[in-house]
């Protein structure tokens, strides 16, 4: 669930509240059609941000939130990444470049779970959480 705290999403600056539970599924993509970076700031709970090269190899895995040495993350454009939430109601302050623009084909990692795949999205997420214990 998302709340927009920008007027109009066709502003240059886009800046929202994420809430999340666990099990939440955010498939891996990028923003590079177009490039645009992201930044958020974990303001409740915790997070797993996973970065990939473009094989789809894993790159770095941060942990951001409670308890954690980082308070925050910055994607680069163009940067293969996803993360897992490992906390119920976890709510995350995300800024980046508008307008707003929804995510392309091109911009979904061809190994994230397919959208319509529930099962293929559950055992994903579940790798990505234990992956962070």
């Amino acid at each position: 669930m998302n709340y927009n705290l920008h007027r109009d999403e066709a502003e240059p600056v886009n800046r929202l509240l994420n809430a999340m539970h666990r099990g939440t599924f955010v498939p891996v993509h990028r923003h590079l059609n177009p490039a645009l970076s992201e930044s958020c700031v974990v303001l409740r709970g915790r997070v797993g941000v996973v970065i990939y090269d473009d094989e789809g190899h894993v790159t770095e895995r941060r942990l951001v939130g409670r308890d954690t040495d980082a308070c925050g993350f910055d994607i680069e454009a163009g940067i293969w990444h996803s993360l897992v939430v490992l906390e119920d109601d976890t709510v995350l302050f995300e800024v980046k470049q508008g307008p707003y623009t929804p995510l392309t084909a091109e911009n979904i990692a061809p190994w994230s779970p397919d959208s319509q795949d529930v099962e293929a999205q559950r055992t994903f997420v579940k790798a990505l959480e234990q992956s962070f214990e």
